[in-house]
């Protein structure tokens, strides 16, 4: 059996009960001018405890389908994102 492909991106979206978008960058270079260009892939990942917060980096590897566009699960957070910050309101006068 292959290894399982893995792959590390960003989450974007954390509003569904566990269920995660995450946006995966890569460079390409182009065919014929050979410019670099910087592309990116959204993917639905599984995330069963919940744990990521859209700002996080997370590693990814392959699975069976989970759902109609669900292949992926969040398998570890490499980085997290930055804490929200409190939202406070200024003083009405």
């Amino acid at each position: 059996m292959a290894a399982k492909t893995e792959l590390t991106g960003k989450v974007i979206s954390d509003k569904m009960a566990k269920s995660r978008v995450v946006a995966v960058e890569r460079q390409v270079r182009h065919g014929v001018y050979g410019k670099t260009r910087r592309l990116t892939s959204t993917f639905m990942a599984h995330d069963e405890t919940n744990d990521t917060k859209a700002g996080d980096v997370v590693a990814m590897a392959e699975s069976r389908p989970l759902s109609r566009r669900k292949r992926w699960v969040i398998t570890r957070v490499v980085e997290a994102g930055a804490a929200p910050t409190g939202t406070a309101k200024a003083p009405q006068r």
